[in-house]
């Protein structure tokens, strides 16, 4: 018997209802709208937004697998740059040309292939790094995940018959599926069309994935450990082969990002994989909100969108050059200044991010017009 038929709407009556992925109409027609609206943009936008909209969904799958380990796990990591590097460079290695001279390359354009290989091998880098971080936690572990980092950068710089070098990279992976190449334009569909639509598809699968991850006796687990470790211990939870689990998947996650992020790009340069790339994502999840999926995807769509309206700002105030050359502060130092500002104004005043405005939003209007 439903809850409406016994005159108490929204109440569940089963643990199942409870913990169902849209547990309520509401969500489920809201769902349903958005879904439409992001097909349909494709159609109604010009190819660059298209382009960065693309990008955004691509950096959301990124944030998805930071906040895994971060917001559900509670272990800090500053090394995402360095697992969306390997990313990149596997998926551009194993679609790279076979006949180079100068690179790496084995002509593998099969998009799945190459996309699951990428998450493959940064995950395999994660659960290798895994035990070691297990044994740490707070400023500790954020110090060990920084050095992965500079690890990175170093390799990356250097192993040019990989990446080709500092100042010359390479080229990013090539998408192929069924014999449909998504990195051209099409006779139906622009370029711009075809990876947007790619991309989100992607988000959509590895966004639902990871809500079912944290609905299940693993997500448990891993809110378990991040509450208290050593409670968790007490009850029976395995702390070091969840947290094992936890930069697993998160590296997963990062690896498949990296190597969708530069085909938006189409180029892959070793010197982009430093520490700001990490704070990027770390802004991602704190302005986004802590411990959600839906604030993962906010928060990505939020920094990824905010560098094309400082763009304009050298346009609205004169003292903003939009170049190095020209003198003055520049629209990349106030990018840069922007993430500091949003990630203390966000912890200070609205730890829960952009989710959680949602949420104080959606409890007012169901409240309304009661104050409780």
């Amino acid at each position: 018997m439903s809850s409406t038929r016994l005159g108490r709407p929204q109440l569940y009556l089963s643990y199942a209802q409870d913990m169902a992925l849209l547990n309520t109409p509401a969500k489920r027609w809201w769902t349903l709208v958005l879904a439409l609206v992001a097909v349909l943009l494709p159609f109604m936008l010009e190819d660059d937004l298209l382009a960065v909209l693309a990008t955004a969904f691509v950096a959301a799958i990124g944030a998805i697998g930071l906040n895994l380990v971060t917001g559900y796990a509670g272990q800090v990591s500053l090394g995402h740059a360095f697992f969306l590097g390997l990313g990149a460079y596997t998926a551009a290695t194993l679609s790279g040309d076979p006949d180079s001279t100068r690179l790496i390359g084995f002509g593998i354009t099969s998009f799945p292939i190459w996309l699951l290989a990428s998450g493959l091998v940064a995950g395999l880098a994660g659960l290798i790094v895994a035990p070691l971080a297990a044994r740490l936690r707070g400023l500790y572990l954020a110090v060990v995940t920084l050095g992965l980092v500079f690890i990175g950068e170093h390799l990356f710089k250097h192993w040019g018959d990989l990446t080709g070098g500092v100042g010359v990279g390479r080229p990013a992976a090539v998408p192929e599926l069924f014999g449909i190449q998504f990195a051209v334009d099409g006779e139906f569909f622009t370029k711009a069309q075809k990876l947007y639509l790619l991309m989100f598809v992607l988000l959509v699968i590895f966004g639902v994935l990871a809500r079912n991850l944290v609905r299940s006796r693993i997500g448990r687990a891993l809110a378990a450990v991040r509450d208290r470790d050593l409670a968790a211990e007490v009850i029976g939870v395995d702390v070091t082969r969840y947290k094992m689990i936890a930069f697993a998947v998160s590296s997963f996650y990062a690896g498949v990002a990296g190597a969708l992020l530069y085909v938006m790009i189409g180029f892959v340069e070793p010197g982009s994989f430093n520490l700001a790339l990490s704070v990027q994502y770390i802004a991602m999840i704190l302005v986004g909100g802590v411990a959600t999926i839906s604030g993962s995807v906010l928060g990505a769509l939020f920094i990824t969108l905010l560098p094309r309206v400082t763009r304009e700002l050298p346009a609205v105030l004169p003292f903003i050059s939009s170049s190095s050359t020209s003198g003055g502060i520049t629209v990349f130092q106030v990018e840069t200044i922007l993430y500091g500002l949003l990630i203390i104004g966000f912890l200070i005043f609205e730890p829960r991010g952009l989710f959680g405005i949602w949420i104080r939003i959606r409890t007012y209007w169901k409240s309304w017009p009661f104050s409780h």
